[in-house]
């Protein structure tokens, strides 16, 4: 997060609020976030997922749905 708005105090967020809302990103902001969460994650995120990343519990929700189906994946 602060790679996009520098100085985002995190501590007390609720995990279910919007974060564009809460940090008041912009379109390119939110973009921006949702390339790093990719890159840092190793998963590959489209426009498809934007809704779902708008919130902490989403972000982690996708992110645990993905990595769920690449462990199902390995184990065939």
């Amino acid at each position: 997060m602060e790679r996009v708005v520098p100085g985002a105090e995190l501590t007390g967020l609720d995990p279910g609020v919007s974060l564009r809302d809460t940090f008041e990103m912009d379109s390119l902001d939110f973009l921006e976030f949702v390339e790093a969460l990719a890159e840092l994650s190793g998963t590959e995120l489209t426009e498809d997922d934007y809704p779902a990343l708008d919130t902490w519990d989403g972000c982690a929700a996708r992110l645990m749905g993905e990595a769920h189906a690449s462990a199902q994946g390995r184990r065939g």
